[in-house]
């Protein structure tokens, strides 16, 4: 008789080690669903016990308490009360604690018995705690608490075993979950719960009487008010040398198996319009993002293994009292970072702000963080454009520039930041920012291949489709109609891509745009990289094979270096993703922020590339 599926809830404090466990646990069986995040996303596994029980696992947002005072802090409470809607109610609670440090996740437990539902307190880092002398009596927390607990060491081999084995003992013993009667605790219960809780650790926990003192020694350098800053612009700009330096020899073998894809289709199908479709639409299009693959994944490996090792709270830290400057909370810095690689799941990442008013200013300034969407369009320009060689005998020129958007990006949005809370937010001082700084740890290799993996997965994903159907409208725009016979004029000047596209120009013809540009903007919509397809399509189309092999160099023939400086402005600060922006509406539950974000961004990038455009001509770039 097969069992029924077993519904499991992670919970546990923010840098409790909770998604190494969920890793640990699911490897590479996972699913994201829809609250994305790093720390907000809802991750759901799924694995199989020493006994053969199938189970479910749901990795729930970090908290300190079921309160409910921030969005994340709600799903996680609701979730653990089966109050969320379209949820499993959880048939038992994993709360995972750092064993390095357990107060705050005692007192978590404390509050989580109260729901009435099955638990087993699992004592994550429990070899790091055991090195740095930290002595925990396990039998006699487990009879304090009244709850099973197990240690585990998540990044080890066989290091959930034990794990495992208790949730098969405790299963087996469930009985149907009852009707809880739980309420949020008063101050003075909440002042009583931590008192428990200290006295629960005194008695159980043994501490080594010269502490660890790497962190502290770390700490004193990347903490400090000016090293650290400088240590902070060290890191981003070692980050994006690197997306030119490590990615290029991948992207160069990418780009050569797509030429040779593209020359065997021109060889071996008869010319007409499958094969264009699949040369031009296809391989100019979608293959012409895939590329970028390398890049983004570098992008996405340096985010991952600042977090594994427990630098981006410092960053946080750091970054406070500059983005107080700015109207912004400190705990704005993670959804803004995590920006860097999609704003959606920044957005969706300010749920870890408390405050409404701080939450939606950071929602309208987070699409100005420089996206890996915008990574194929940034490449694509700087590539065709700038020199490849270094300046000062040892920085990479292409590398220079990309710090140089992504500067203009984080200045952008500090400065609207700082305007909103001017002119929108006055009344409105911003709350201490309290924030607890984890232990420095070695990045947990197999965590990271995994989100690097997950990622890469998703952006190829979006590739596949949204990418491609782009593609296929954009051929057909520019295929269609058929030049009439005996025409001189290349074939695309009779399309229709070329009709919307020479309507547009004028528009944009201040700052610098041709119609391609133009037709490029308008499925850009949809998500930014698209607009280096459509570039890819429509040039194939006008240009024939050599344009389909080398886009950048078409544009460098094609465009003036005023015209790549104004794109680039534009890319900025241009809204081209209606994704963030239905996401922005989701969040902010209004049809009318969606369009304050679009409105302003679009006058910034108009503003931004007239600017740019004219002062380059002005200096002979026209």
């Amino acid at each position: 008789m097969e069992l029924p599926l077993l519904h499991l809830a992670l919970v546990g404090t923010p840098n409790s080690g909770k998604t190494s466990l969920f890793n640990a646990l699911t490897g590479s069986r996972q699913k994201v669903a829809n609250y994305p995040g790093v720390t907000v996303e809802r991750k759901e596994g799924f694995f199989v016990t020493p006994l053969g029980r199938q189970v479910s696992v749901v990795d729930l947002p970090g908290t300190y308490s079921l309160r409910g005072r921030s969005p994340d802090e709600e799903i996680t409470r609701d979730f653990v009360l089966g109050k969320a809607s379209g949820e499993t109610v959880p048939d038992l609670v994993l709360c995972v604690a750092d064993s390095t440090n357990l107060r705050l996740t005692i007192r978590l437990l404390l509050e989580l018995k109260r729901t009435g539902r099955p638990m087993i307190l699992v004592l994550n880092m429990f070899d790091i705690a055991s090195r740095r002398g930290i002595t925990v009596d396990v039998e006699r927390l487990a009879k304090e608490l009244g709850v099973p607990v197990v240690t585990s060491i998540a990044v080890r081999k066989g290091g959930t075993a034990d794990l495992l084995q208790l949730t098969d003992d405790i299963s087996a013993k469930l009985a149907e979950p009852q009707e809880n009667s739980w309420r949020a605790l008063s101050v003075s219960e909440l002042r009583a719960t931590q008192r428990e809780a200290d006295r629960i650790i005194a008695d159980c926990v043994s501490l080594p009487a010269r502490p660890d003192t790497w962190t502290a020694r770390i700490d004193a350098v990347v903490l400090h008010p000016v090293g650290g800053l400088i240590v902070l612009a060290l890191i981003l700009f070692v980050m994006f040398q690197a997306v030119f330096a490590w990615a290029q020899p991948l992207m160069d073998l990418l780009n050569s198996g797509f030429d040779a894809l593209g020359e065997f289709i021109q060889a071996t199908l008869p010319g007409g319009l499958l094969q264009s479709f699949l040369q031009n639409g296809v391989i100019s299009g979608v293959g012409s993002v895939i590329v970028f693959l390398p890049q983004i994944i570098i992008i996405f490996l340096f985010i991952l293994l600042l977090e594994d090792f427990g630098y981006m709270a410092r960053a946080a830290f750091l970054m406070d009292r500059i983005m107080g400057g700015a109207g912004l909370h400190g705990r704005a810095f993670i959804p803004l970072l995590s920006s860097f690689a999609c704003a959606i799941p920044g957005i969706m990442a300010t749920r870890v702000i408390d405050n409404k008013r701080d939450r939606l200013t950071t929602i309208l300034i987070a699409p100005l963080m420089t996206c890996s969407a915008r990574i194929p369009v940034y490449t694509l320009i700087i590539s065709a454009f700038i020199p490849a060689r270094d300046v000062w005998g040892f920085i990479n020129l292409q590398g220079l520039v990309m710090f140089g958007l992504y500067a203009a990006g984080i200045i952008s949005a500090l400065l609207v930041s700082f305007l909103i809370k001017f002119f929108m937010l006055r009344d409105f001082a911003p709350a201490p920012f309290m924030l607890e700084l984890p232990d420095y740890k070695m990045p947990r290799l197999k965590s990271i291949a995994i989100g690097i993996y997950t990622r890469a997965k998703m952006f190829l994903q979006r590739a596949g489709t949204t990418i491609f159907s782009m593609m296929v409208l954009i051929w057909f725009l520019a295929s269609f109609p058929q030049p009439p016979a005996g025409a001189t004029e290349p074939a695309i000047d009779f399309s229709l891509a070329a009709i919307i596209g020479k309507a547009m120009e004028p528009l944009l013809a201040p700052v610098g745009f041709n119609w391609q540009i133009a037709v490029a903007l308008i499925p850009g919509m949809a998500a930014r990289e698209v607009a280096v397809a459509a570039l890819g399509t429509v040039y194939a189309i006008e240009g024939g094979k050599e344009a389909a092999e080398q886009i950048g160099q078409v544009l460098a023939t094609k465009w003036s270096l005023a015209t790549a400086l104004s794109l680039l402005a534009w890319y900025i600060f241009a809204p081209q993703c209606a994704s963030t922006l239905a996401v922005i509406r989701r969040e902010t539950g209004s049809w009318a922020w969606m369009a304050v974000t679009f409105a302003y961004m679009l006058v910034l990038a108009y503003a931004a590339s007239l600017v740019t455009y004219n002062v380059a001509v002005a200096f002979g770039a026209g």
